[in-house]
């Protein structure tokens, strides 16, 4: 499968961290592509990002790249984390950086975009902009990270939103928590 990942500016690089270190990117090819913003939030919240073998690094700015054509097929794109911002460009159409003509070209062509805001509480403007999107066709997949399974780490708490999106992308879950009857 062929895969988007991309990062925006706002907090909560871990989940990044996180999908990149759970999807194979010897099994899958898989596309980074991160915001300036996004640069600046990973070196303050992790130092930096470790980017896996395989993984492809695009720039923001560059329209040189695959997955802005609707001519190349991608099985789906996630933008995690997406800041409020991201998420109002894409519902508004601009497509003026790789990661928003991406995201549009997604929509347009009716592949799986799932786009995991963080930031909270939302405004108005925000919950009209997430209806646009979800009446797109993109999944919005708020990151709110579940206790069920009982976390221990920050990482295990990240995982319960990173797992989520991996459910959704169709790939494989290590460890789902599953009820004990």
């Amino acid at each position: 499968m062929k895969f988007v990942i991309a990062g925006t500016g706002a907090s909560g690089a871990i989940y990044l961290q996180r999908l990149l270190g759970k999807m194979d990117a010897r099994a899958h090819e898989v596309h980074l592509v991160l915001s300036t913003f996004a640069k600046q939030v990973i070196h303050e919240e992790l130092g930096e990002l470790k980017i896996p073998d395989g993984v492809r690094q695009h720039g923001d700015r560059s329209m040189n790249v695959p997955f802005v054509s609707g001519s190349t097929p991608f099985d789906a794109m996630v933008i995690v984390p997406c800041s409020m911002g991201t998420l109002g460009r894409i519902a508004a159409g601009t497509s003026d950086t790789a990661i928003l003509r991406a995201a549009d070209v997604f929509l347009k062509e009716r592949r799986k975009l799932i786009v995991v805001p963080r930031e909270t509480p939302w405004n108005l403007i925000h919950a009209r902009n997430v209806t646009t999107l979800i009446e797109a066709g993109a999944l919005v997949m708020p990151a709110s990270p579940g206790f069920y399974s009982r976390p221990q780490t920050v990482e295990q708490v990240a995982d319960t939103v990173v797992d989520r999106i991996l459910d959704h992308l169709g790939l494989p879950v290590p460890g789902t928590f599953r009820w004990e009857e």
